[in-house]
């Protein structure tokens, strides 16, 4: 058994936007189904689901010699089928059970890492017990609801404050930018914060009757923050280019009357990677996209004071990308 460090990083790369992540990586030095293998980046990297950090090779005979090694290392790993999937589900079936069933939200999840392994040759494993995501494979599910939410909107802003490891409590004043027709009210108002929801478009009937709910007909970014006054937690699902999403934000930061921010950016035909940049360099903040993410990325910034459990962990997900 021979285990050897691989320079660079791998990307996990997301589904429909592989070239977004080819343009920002450059050249790959291999390739294995959806894991890209590349430099270790200096700038931020924003189009993928995960990154494995510290990659490895690991030359093996037998199936239970592959999976006392990854035991070894670490307890927690996440398959991520390229090739020999039989051979890899049997390696799989040795390892600790990580499990991936539907989440209840709010949850905080655990803060043991999360590894990633794939099977490239029937004796060759490539992983990394460091990774950018702690969700197995960089991906998350929840338990959904089938009829409160107007769309399924909301599973994106439960994935990002699972990773924020802070959401709203009672009676948080929440502003909603963008809210139409109100996936992210609906699931602010199930917190029981109070929640002002301002769009040009109407909220479903069924939100804007929703306990703290108060509805603003209104162009949210034509609002100032003296406008709208203290607030604890700013949210924006809003359809704008993203410079003008940044300008906004800067006068809500500039204002200190909002402490944390969960962003959706939007994107408007080719990626916005300036703006993103410029997002991700705004100080105890980070840009990801998750696994609810469609053509746009998600900007999140939250105080320290409002980290859920006690694990002694940042409230952000900063990323550990070397920049």
């Amino acid at each position: 058994m021979t285990l050897t460090p691989l320079d660079g990083w791998i990307y996990h790369g997301v589904k429909g936007f592989e070239g977004h992540l080819l343009e920002e990586i450059g050249q790959c030095a291999a390739h294995w189904g959806d894991l890209y293998h590349g430099r270790a980046a200096d700038t931020p990297v924003f189009w993928n689901r995960n990154i494995w950090l510290a990659p490895f090779t690991l030359r093996f005979g037998s199936i239970s010699e592959a999976a006392g090694a990854l035991r070894v290392i670490q307890r927690n790993w996440r398959l991520t089928p390229t090739a020999h999937f039989r051979r890899a589900a049997l390696i799989e079936a040795r390892l600790p059970r990580v499990s991936t069933k539907p989440r209840l939200f709010p949850w905080i999840m655990g803060t043991a890492p999360m590894g990633g392994w794939t099977l490239v040759d029937p004796h060759t494993i490539i992983g990394s017990a460091r990774c950018t995501s702690p969700f197995p494979g960089g991906a998350v599910t929840f338990a959904e609801d089938k009829t409160g939410p107007p769309s399924r909107a909301y599973l994106k802003l439960w994935e990002a404050l699972t990773l924020c490891r802070a959401w709203p409590r009672a009676r948080d004043a929440c502003l909603d930018a963008g809210a139409s027709p109100g996936g992210w009210t609906w699931a602010l108002s199930r917190l029981g914060a109070l929640v002002t929801a301002v769009d040009r478009a109407p909220l479903a009937d069924r939100i804007r009757a929703m306990p703290g709910v108060t509805y603003l007909k209104h162009d949210a970014f034509t609002l100032k923050p003296q406008d709208i006054g203290p607030i604890r937690w700013l949210f924006c699902d809003a359809a704008c280019y993203p410079r003008r999403l940044f300008r906004w934000i800067e006068a809500w930061l500039e204002s200190g009357l909002c402490a944390n921010f969960v962003c959706a950016i939007k994107m408007q035909g080719a990626p916005d990677t300036e703006t993103a940049r410029a997002f991700a360099a705004i100080p105890r903040s980070a840009v990801v996209h998750l696994s609810h993410n469609k053509h746009e990325l998600t900007w999140m910034k939250t105080d320290p004071s409002e980290s859920a459990g006690d694990s002694g962990s940042p409230p952000v997900p900063v990323k550990d990308r070397g920049a």
